[in-house]
């Protein structure tokens, strides 16, 4: 079974390196300190016991030599919890404090302490952690082993690897929140050039990134605001050519279409084959007249992409406009507000072209509904044609794209702008357009505004 991988993104793979990076260099810090400052109070620890058997070595050495008194001065020696001390003379072995921990004190200590020799050890008695310091008497045959816990030693080991450990830990969110910071700030201006970006392709051609100091984003930044500025003065370009080529077409095109108007008027007069060339003439003028009408409205939306906001209900809008538009089928309007801020007149081309897309193409408009969904207002317009194949879905929305009609010339075949201008205007209301599957075959055309 495939699995998506987990993709983050540049700012968080930045900061998780740079918490990375804090953790591996304050837990070695941690470490190295921890290492030398236990080794510190270890090596403090055995010279203070150290000290403190040679005291109380003299003490029961000098009990020892009077012959009296020695089990009252161990006695006195082991009055911490888990202390010991072990005496081991030729009269036997004497034993005082934790008898659990005197037992455990290892047998080669004594060995190594007959022979002169001082010698501690460490070993972990019942749980507890135990120093042994074995020492020689000045009294012939004699040892002496003294047990010291070193349970607030452990103590402050823990302690300090707790300390250490968060400080680590710290460290990991402090490098995080950094390097969070640190890849927000850098990708700022790929942040501007992305939303730049993303208006230029909304189509506002006057997005600008700001002038950067950098000078490896400034390259960056320049040559996209002169692309910018290019692209803007294309389609300025294209745009009044197209409004400038329309202007020009309608006064021939008033002349032809008055023409036609005569010539269909005395259509009866005429032989066969006249009427059929007039007949010919009749629905290419007209298709010729729409065809000027949408590059105007074209043209004119390209040009000027200000919309004549005001408050406008959708349920409204599309009854009045059912009422006039023929073959329109009676509107579903929704429950709730259906009142969007827009341009009355694009909202009411919007609807006017899906039905007359349904028209030419769906076999007629069989459902007309409005309703609130959510936060948007939709709009559905669903036909009875064959449906839109889904590799067209998108296609049908760009300009002289008229899907499997391309290339045809029948009167009734449209222009290929109807549902350009659709997406145009919805566009421009920060809404969206698509077409689907209609349930029981056809096609759905929606439209979603900002409620």
């Amino acid at each position: 079974m495939n699995r998506r991988r987990l993709r983050l993104s540049l700012r968080w793979r930045v900061a998780l390196t740079f918490g990375l990076i804090s953790v591996v260099l304050s837990g070695l810090v941690g470490a190295i300190t921890f290492r030398l400052a236990a080794d510190f109070m270890l090596e403090q620890r055995l010279q203070r016991a150290e000290l403190q058997a040679t005291v109380n070595l003299r003490a029961v050495a000098a009990a020892l030599g009077e012959g009296s008194g020695v089990d009252d001065v161990l006695t006195g020696i082991t009055g911490d919890p888990g202390s010991a001390v072990v005496v081991m003379g030729p009269d036997g072995r004497r034993v005082a404090g934790d008898r659990t921990v005197a037992a455990a004190a290892p047998a080669d200590l004594f060995d190594a302490a007959a022979t002169g020799t001082t010698v501690t050890r460490s070993a972990n008695v019942a749980g507890l952690p135990i120093l042994f310091v074995a020492m020689p008497t000045p009294v012939a045959g004699v040892t002496f082993v003294e047990a010291f816990p070193l349970v607030e030693l452990n103590r402050v080991y823990r302690f300090l690897t707790l300390v250490i450990v968060g400080g680590v830990l710290v460290s990991g969110v402090l490098g995080i929140v950094l390097g969070r910071w640190l890849a927000s700030r850098a990708l700022r201006p790929l942040t501007e050039l992305t939303a730049s970006a993303g208006r230029v392709a909304a189509g506002d051609l006057s997005a600008r990134i700001p002038e950067q100091q950098d000078p490896d984003l400034a390259a960056l930044a320049a040559t996209f605001n002169e692309t910018a500025t290019s692209l803007e003065r294309r389609v300025a370009a294209d745009t009044r050519f197209a409004a400038d080529v329309s202007h020009e077409l309608r006064s021939p095109l008033t002349t032809m279409t008055n023409a036609v108007e005569v010539l269909a008027r005395r259509r009866d007069d005429l032989p066969p084959t006249s009427r059929r060339a007039v007949d010919l003439l009749s629905g290419e003028v007209d298709r010729f007249r729409r065809l000027v009408v949408d590059l105007l409205e074209i043209s004119r939306t390209d040009e000027a992409a200000q919309l004549q906001a005001e408050p406008v209900d959708v349920g409204v809008l599309i009854t009045a406009l059912a009422g006039t538009h023929p073959g329109a089928p009676e509107p579903e309007i929704g429950p709730g507000s259906l009142i969007v801020t827009g341009d009355r007149r694009r909202l009411a081309r919007t609807v006017a072209n899906l039905l007359d897309n349904a028209e030419k193409y769906g076999d007629g408009a069989i459902r007309l509904a409005a309703f609130r969904h959510g936060d948007v207002v939709r709009i559905e317009v669903d036909d009875a044609g064959p449906g839109v194949p889904a590799g067209l879905r998108d296609q049908v929305f760009e300009r002289f794209t008229r899907g499997q009609y391309a290339g045809q010339r029948q009167d009734d075949t449209g222009t290929g702008l109807g549902l350009a201008l659709v997406a145009r205007h919805v566009r421009l209301h920060g809404g969206r357009a698509w077409v689907q599957d209609r349930p029981g075959g056809g096609a759905r055309f929606v439209v979603e505004l900002p409620g």
